[in-house]
């Protein structure tokens, strides 16, 4: 598909391009710093003037200077400036030369002294200069101006160079032509300025020049760089119907194109190039495979790497890399191994890096031989390892931990020259000693595999070759070993670690924290953290919770708290997670007053209690009847700046709704909602089945309905919450449409429902109603067990039912059907 064929809308600016024409004089076409040769001065003046100002000290009122001062033209002026190596000589010079009486700078000496402080990045003398040249009032050519706006442009004052071509042209000191207009153009484009580049053009265009393709070049890259594809592509298009595109006009847009991971069309323009038959330039064909092979089109790179060489280019190893890192990533490696003959045969020896990646991507046995075999005889050890620890990556990757494993013992082997085990393995020319890398690789592998005893003999292999575990090999070691429960082995490591001269990390010291802690091993954890405290390790939060929480949840309360004021004692201080499930333990073991001593004493120990432990309190008082208290903590955590949570509110309703206070657990619902805290299912819950409790049932359902309201869809036990209060109530009529609606929800009741709406209907003396119910109790297979306190209220009414002649033949069938007991009757 051509480019073309994509045929974007044109941009307004295109609309514009190549109106009439309109050309202002430019008989002045020095558009450098250049001025006429004259003969007003000769080379001598010029060498002494650059002697003066390089002799140090330099001193500005020598007598040479005073002779030479009525000399000075801007001609000779640009030429010294021209001939300084420092830009501070130059500015030095330039300043100089304008104090001396008769003589005035013109545009060529102010570009002059712009260009030297523009390449040397001297940004504020720029400005400077700048402001100078505007005040001056000293006019300048079209040519000038252009020079002028892209030195500005090259030091990064786009800003700046749009205001100064914008006061030079309204203060008649320069009307700009084409040239000038392109120079901004170009500026603009370099800093990504699109919007203010488009009003430029349009003015170019207001004002009758007519665009060329140095005015449209910059204004492409612009878009470009901007990825505005379809503008980019309008002026593209334009520029090819006139015949302007060249090598940099089409590389330019091929570029993008890859950028933009249109991997296609910038290839097509590469073909396209070719058959107007221009050349890219070897940067080019690099820039387009690497942008090619991270778009994973290793396709159309390995298509391009081929026109690269038949272009008489010839790709460096790193190009290499790039291509069969992507063949590996796509698991081509037929193709990888063919571009590694292709560099055999063009004398490029593949560097660690390439067979590094190779080897990643096998776990063949016969393919890593072969990619072995690649290895330069004249490569170190060290560079030998690198690529062998390739291999070792490559099989734990790929999960064979037996091929990394017996291959590691090769490496280990090649010390004595032993070949045993390797009729079973592999065969190559060149063993080398493994390192530290070889060793972590694998036993890492092993660990993430389970098999702890295998990586811990790696250890003693390590210590045959003089070969000591680093920290890392360590620390995973102690964590496996002490998440197996395998405590003492990872003291006995601990030892060795230290004796080798390793000191241990936090890491290393929580790995066996955590252990002491899950053992509940209360006396261990304690000289744990003796020894951490001396280190300046800190235990971590997880592990002084885990002993708290699985004291506290045996009946060990008392015992969490001691250890707790160990940790004080010891300089740690506990956090407030660590404290709550102590508490609750106490309240557990009936300790209600030492939990809420225990929870006093938290701010005095540098801590505020959260709302979980507040929760936790709050839950333990309200059990208790100590219903006051509770309250008044509810008001504590308001005054401590936390926000009492749904469950703070939902404990305190529960006991108002418990106990007969259901207008106080209405009055706490109010505040609830008056501290922004959305009741909950739970709250409806609690209330609905208070409000029944207090024979409520029309406020009950008031509640219901506000609930729906608010968008909290009742869930299972809500439902069966209201029907059970309003069967209490001797509502069973209402309770059972709840039921029905509960069904159609795909809810199912529990047999206690149906006892509820059963008995109800018995107490109304609906004998009919009743039985239905009862009938679809046990059709739902819904019928209490013997176990069951309802059990005996179902055989009753079995019995009732056998002697109404309204229902004594349906529980006839039922009988006969196996559904309903018959003992008994």
């Amino acid at each position: 598909m051509a480019v073309r064929i994509l045929k974007p809308n044109p941009c307004a600016l295109c609309h514009l391009l190549f109106s009439k024409r309109l050309r202002l004089s430019t008989s002045t076409t020095r558009s450098v710093s250049q001025a006429p040769t004259s003969s007003s001065f000769s080379s001598t003046h010029v060498d002494a003037l650059i002697s003066i100002f390089t002799k140090r000290p330099f001193t500005p009122d020598t007598p040479e200077l005073t002779q030479i001062a009525p000399f000075l033209t801007s001609h000779l002026v640009e030429s010294v400036l021209n001939r300084f190596h420092s830009w501070k000589l130059a500015h030095t010079f330039f300043n100089w030369a304008s104090t001396q009486h008769g003589y005035r700078h013109t545009c060529y000496t102010y570009n002059a002294m712009a260009s030297i402080l523009s390449r040397s990045r001297q940004i504020p003398p720029l400005k400077s200069l700048l402001k100078d040249i505007v005040q001056s009032r000293c006019s300048f050519p079209p040519g000038a101006l252009g020079f002028l706006v892209r030195c500005l442009g090259s030091a990064g004052l786009v800003e700046e160079a749009n205001e100064v071509f914008d006061e030079m042209r309204l203060k008649g000191l320069c009307i700009p032509n084409d040239y000038s207009y392109n120079c901004l153009l170009e500026a603009l484009s370099k800093s990504g300025s699109v919007d203010l580049m488009k009003k430029r053009l349009n003015e170019m265009h207001r004002f009758g020049w007519e665009f060329d393709k140095f005015t449209l070049t910059p204004v492409m890259q612009a878009y470009c760089n901007s990825r505005r594809f379809e503008e980019a592509l309008s002026v593209y298009n334009t520029m090819q119907e006139k015949g302007w595109v060249d090598e940099r006009v089409w590389t330019m847009l091929a570029l993008s194109f890859s950028k933009w991971g249109e991997v296609d069309k910038a290839f097509e323009l590469v073909e396209r190039m070719e058959e107007q038959r221009m050349r890219m330039n070897e940067k080019t064909y690099c820039v387009l495979i690497h942008g090619f092979v991270k778009e994973s089109r290793i396709d159309k790179a390995l298509q391009l790497f081929d026109k690269m060489r038949k272009a008489g280019f010839t790709p460096d190893v790193s190009l290499y890399d790039v291509l069969i890192r992507g063949l590996c990533r796509n698991k081509e490696t037929n193709k990888a191994l063919s571009l590694i003959s292709d560099m055999k045969e063009l004398g490029i020896l593949p560097d660690v890096r390439i067979l590094t990646n190779l080897l990643s991507s096998f776990s063949d046995k016969t393919m890593v031989v072969r990619i072995l075999e690649e290895i330069p005889e004249e490569e170190d050890d060290k560079t030998v390892v690198l690529i062998y620890n390739a291999v070792l990556n490559s099989y734990v990757g790929d999960g064979l931990m037996d091929e990394a494993y017996h291959l590691l013992q090769m490496m280990i082997r090649s010390k004595s020259g032993t070949d045993a085990d390797t009729n079973n393995f592999i065969r190559v020319k060149r063993l080398v000693l493994p390192n530290i890398t070889s060793f972590s690789i694998v036993i890492d592998g092993l660990l993430k595999n389970g098999q702890l005893d295998l990586a811990l003999s790696l250890v003693h292999d390590m210590q045959q070759l003089a070969c000591k575990p680093n920290i890392s090999i360590y620390n995973n070691l102690i964590n496996d070993l002490c998440n197996s429960n395998r405590l003492e082995e990872s003291f006995e490591l601990l030892t060795a670690m230290k004796e080798s001269g390793i000191e241990p990390t936090h890491f290393t010291h929580n790995s066996i924290y955590g252990c002491l802690c899950k053992r509940k091993d209360v006396s261990g954890a304690i000289n744990m953290l003796k020894e951490m405290r001396a280190c300046g390790h800190e235990p971590w939060i997880k592990h002084s919770t885990c002993i708290v929480k699985e004291l506290s949840d045996h009946g060990r309360a008392i015992e969490a708290c001691k250890f707790l004021n160990s940790m004080i004692q010891e300089g740690f201080l506990p956090d407030i997670v660590s404290y709550s499930p102590a508490i609750g333990g106490l309240i557990k073991m009936q300790e209600l007053d030492q939990a809420l001593k225990l929870f006093r004493d938290l701010c005095s120990r540098g801590h505020c209690p959260d709302v979980v432990a507040y929760n936790i309190m709050i839950s333990g008082l309200c059990k208790a009847n100590r219903f006051a208290e509770a309250e008044n903590l509810l008001d504590d955590i308001v005054l401590k700046g936390l926000s009492p949570s749904v469950v703070t509110y939902n404990l305190l309703i529960d006991f108002c709704c418990k106990n007969g206070s259901i207008d106080k657990a209405m009055a706490i619902l109010s505040k609830m909602s008056g501290e922004g805290r959305e009741p909950n299912i739970i709250t409806y819950t609690t209330l609905v089945d208070g409000l029944c409790r207090e024979d409520r049932p029309d406020d009950a359902l008031l509640v219901w309905k506000e609930m729906e309201k608010k968008g909290c869809p009742p869930n299972r036990i809500a439902f069966m919450a209201l029907i059970h209060g309003l069967c209490k109530c001797g509502r069973p009529i209402t309770a059972l449409r709840r039921l029905r609606e509960m069904e159609q929800r795909e809810m199912k009741a529990d047999s206690f429902i149906y006892i509820a709406l059963m008995s109800a209907f018995l107490s109304d003396l609906n004998l009919i109603s009743a039985f239905e119910i009862f009938k679809e109790m046990v059709d739902s297979e819904s019928f209490p067990e013997p176990h069951d306190k309802n059990y005996s209220i179902a055989v009753d009414a079995i019995s009732r039912f056998s002697n109404d002649h309204q229902t004594s033949s349906g529980i006839q069938v039922l009988r006969e059907e196996g559904k309903i007991p018959t003992h008994g009757f």
